[in-house]
């Protein structure tokens, strides 16, 4: 059954009377087009004009925000501070939501010296670091404390919340909201600092994830706060020069965690339970939060065994679901009591087990009570973080509920993030729905910033685009814009997945317009000029000006204060004339910086003895691209440094004096390459000698059984094969005759071999008859034709000798053959 919130009214249902959830029966994509409407509907209600810096932002949920710079006469000055009655509100909005059903009674035993030594430090303006482990009670001794420091501070008592926090900035802007009545005013860095050192008031910090520099910076920034620093072991230490109090809460003593379970279960416990509680605060350290788990298995232990009164006298009835003859349920083990989670999930009612699986696949994170009814599918599901709060698996984190330290991974290794992407895709859409509703306001959606975030990391892209797309506007809006940044970049990797080029192009924007108003023009930049190709590959007029508007105040941005450095300009030197005698400087290469200039200065130095006064000149090059004013971009910057079509310079007039006579090359580079040409012919010959050589050799028998052949060829002897070739080519076809030589047409007719020459291997190339080739002065002489039988025959048939005497055929030379 999907759970997903699918009503298509633009109404926001309360927490008593939820909307029905979308049956199965719907069509899959009822639940996911359901909040399209909700986004085009309140636009133009939610959009939102803020003050930040020295721009006026405009939030358009639909078009995009649009920025501009920020009107004479408007914003620049402080914003008034809240009085006492708008600090009760604050820190009343800033305590986590009511819950109903029964109040779960708050109990702060063995802490009452800590209370008043951390009153005493703050009342002295001393900032204190209270460290102790998960479940030791710090957050129930902050609201104590905070009780205790009401007029101690003009500014009052400030609750604020690290969890999630690295860096001091988003911390320093929540301060200064809760002091100042700036609900739509974000300044920048410097008017920030400058406002917060004025802020004197007494700051609670819990669930500090940051120490080292960072604290440092947040401590300087605040001279006159007053700081109690709630933190784990595990977090990194303040500096030495922090000047930071230190102390350590630590466990509780047998006697106040027998009390804390009597108080826990509201009645007195028997030996055995007394002795269990005992081991129990020996495994666990005494950490309170564990004597609240183990009150509340003793609570669920009593109403199985049927201790209530009355209940042991009464008879079942017929349709009583309890058996007559109940089996009694002993004590916990010891290990049952120090990893409890398991055991208290299984008797919680239904809801607060489908709450627990939301908080599994969600990272930890509970939503908000009045959302359980749409994601659980059950109306009375928000009586459900009462129920779990008592059962000690849930801890109060600034505004918000989430699962105790521990349980998380207890209840996974129990099955119950099994479901995990399901619950995250449930969660994801029906918060895409909640956040574009028009009755939902940017603060609300803030303070569910947390389960927001992690509904968007679990979702599939599909989801998670739509989450994006209407909660970032709303981010933006109430300025918490950490929490803009992470959404607007895991949309745009969402969208990129998705295919989705019109959504990419409108986070890409927005994190264009977040850069801008932070001061990071770089990254401004290349937000903005990807989200115009983009809309231009849409055709997106409107959008592609929007922001063309916005690279535009990018470059006055870079004008105005941080410009980009423009190119190293070199001044002519003043030389002194060189005396007569002197001979000139050196020529040296200019430094490493001077590469980059759009000019060039030439000296031209005085010759010694020259009879006219010397007097140095100097010729700029003139630049390539010529400006009145300094590169703006680094297109510009790399196009005078690094120009593409460079201009000549003008011609330099030589100074008046004996011409030098023309520096000669040496002749040793010509000889040594003449050199080097002639070993290479010599060594190309040697390798055609030898492989002319080695093909012109005839066959060779492999071995030497055979009769030795003589080299000296028989005069007038053919050798098988086609006559006039050598013997490597096919004989002729049986049926096919030989070709006459006296035929005028055939090759046979025009060249006659030399019985002197050995046989050529046949070539493509036109063959040149060789010197002793020449016909002789008393004629040609008529070739001998064959007279054989047939054309296969082995032997050859002898011919009429020539009266030209024999020479014994030699080997030729390499040089000859070559």
């Amino acid at each position: 059954m999907d759970r997903t919130q699918g009503q298509p009214e633009p109404v926001e249902q309360p927490a008593t009377a939820p909307a029905p959830p979308a049956t199965a029966s719907a069509p899959p994509a009822t639940a996911s087009a359901a909040p399209a409407p909700a986004v085009a509907g309140p636009a133009v209600a939610r959009v939102v004009t803020l003050t930040a810096g020295d721009f006026t932002l405009t939030v358009n949920p639909v078009d995009g925000s649009e920025i501009e710079p920020r009107r004479p006469g408007t914003g620049g000055s402080a914003p008034a501070k809240r009085d006492a009655a708008g600090r009760a509100a604050r820190h009343a909005a800033a305590r986590p939501p009511v819950l109903p059903g029964p109040a779960v009674p708050a109990m702060l035993l063995a802490r009452e010296e800590e209370r008043e030594r951390l009153v005493r430090l703050l009342g002295r303006g001393r900032s204190v670091r209270l460290t102790g482990p998960a479940g030791s009670g710090r957050s129930s001794l902050l609201d104590a404390v905070a009780a205790d420091c009401t007029r101690l501070a003009p500014d009052g008592v400030v609750r604020l919340s690290g969890y999630g926090h690295q860096q001091p900035g988003e911390l320093l802007h929540a301060l200064y909201a809760a002091v100042y009545e700036a609900s739509h005013e974000r300044p920048e860095r410097t008017q920030l600092l400058a406002r917060v050192r004025d802020i004197g008031a007494i700051v609670l910090l819990d669930d500090l994830e940051m120490g080292g520099a960072a604290l440092d910076e947040l401590l300087r920034a605040t001279p006159e706060c007053a700081y109690l620093l709630a933190t784990t072991p595990d977090t990194r230490a303040p500096s030495d020069d922090s000047h930071l109090e230190e102390m350590f809460l630590g466990g509780l003593g047998g006697a106040d965690c027998v009390e804390l379970l009597e108080a826990g279960t509201g009645r007195a416990l028997t030996e055995e339970e007394a002795a269990w509680a005992g081991d129990l605060r020996f495994a666990s350290e005494g950490l309170p939060l564990r004597f609240v788990q183990a009150a509340a298995l003793l609570r669920q232990r009593d109403e199985r065994n049927l201790s209530s009164a009355g209940d042991e006298d009464e008879e079942p009835g017929v349709f009583e679901e309890r058996p007559r003859d109940a089996a009694l349920i002993p004590l916990p083990t010891l290990a049952e009591g120090a990893a409890p989670a398991e055991l208290l999930a299984s008797r919680v009612s239904e809801s607060a087990r489908a709450a627990l699986r939301i908080a599994c696949a969600l990272g930890g994170e509970l939503p908000h009570h009045a959302h359980l009814p749409a994601l659980v599918g059950d109306t009375h599901a928000d009586a459900a973080v009462a129920e779990l709060l008592g059962c000690g698996l849930l801890t109060p984190v600034g505004t918000r509920y989430r699962l105790a330290a521990g349980v998380a991974r207890q209840l996974e290794e129990a099955g119950y993030g099994d479901t995990a992407a399901e619950e995250a895709r449930t969660a994801a859409r029906h918060y895409a729905w909640w956040t574009g509703h028009a009755s939902v306001t940017p603060e609300r959606v803030a303070a569910e910033a947390d389960a927001v975030l992690a509904a968007l990391a679990g979702a599939d892209v599909v989801a998670a685009v739509l989450l994006a797309r209407t909660a970032a506007p709303a981010f933006a809006a109430s300025r918490h814009w950490e929490a803009w940044e992470r959404v607007l970049r895991s949309g745009a990797e969402a969208a990129r997945k998705a295919g989705e080029v019109a959504e990419q192009a409108y986070f890409h924007h927005e994190l264009g317009v977040l850069a801008l108003c932070e001061g990071r023009l770089d990254r401004a930049r290349a937000e903005l000029e990807a989200s115009i190709g983009l809309k231009g590959a849409l055709a997106d007029k409107r959008g592609t000006v929007a922001g063309r508007r916005a690279l535009a105040l990018v470059a006055d941005r870079e004008k105005a204060g941080v410009e980009v450095s423009p190119p190293l300009r070199l001044e002519p030197p003043a030389l002194a004339p060189a005396p007569a005698g002197t001979s000139p400087a050196p020529e040296t290469s200019p430094p490493a910086g001077a590469s980059t200039a759009a000019e060039a200065v030439t000296t031209v130095l005085p010759v010694a003895g020259a009879s006219a006064a010397p007097a140095a000149q100097v010729a700029p090059v003139v630049p390539v691209i010529g400006r009145s004013e300094a590169p703006t971009t680094l297109t510009e910057v790399f196009e005078e440094a690094f120009p593409l079509d460079p201009k000549p310079a003008p011609p330099v007039v030589p100074a008046a004096g004996p011409a030098r006579a023309p520096r000669r090359l040496p002749l040793r580079k010509p000889v040594l390459l003449a050199a080097a040409g002639a070993l290479t012919v010599v060594a190309l010959g040697t390798v055609m000698a030898l492989a002319m050589s080695g093909s012109d050799d005839p066959g060779t028998p492999a071995g030497g059984d055979g009769p030795a052949a003589s080299s000296t060829p028989t005069p007038g002897a053919s050798v098988p094969g086609v006559p006039g070739t050598s013997g490597n080519d096919p004989a002729p076809d049986p049926g096919t005759p030989a070709p006459d030589a006296t035929d005028p047409g055939s090759p046979e007719s025009t060249l006659s071999p030399d019985p002197n020459q050995p046989p050529r291997p046949p070539s493509r190339k036109p063959v040149t008859p060789p010197p002793s080739q020449k016909p002789s002065p008393d004629g040609p002489k008529p070739p001998t034709p064959d007279t054989s039988p047939t054309p296969s025959a082995p032997t050859p048939t002898p011919t009429q000798p020539d009266p030209t005497p024999t020479a014994t055929a030699t080997p030729a030379s390499p040089t000859a053959t070559s």
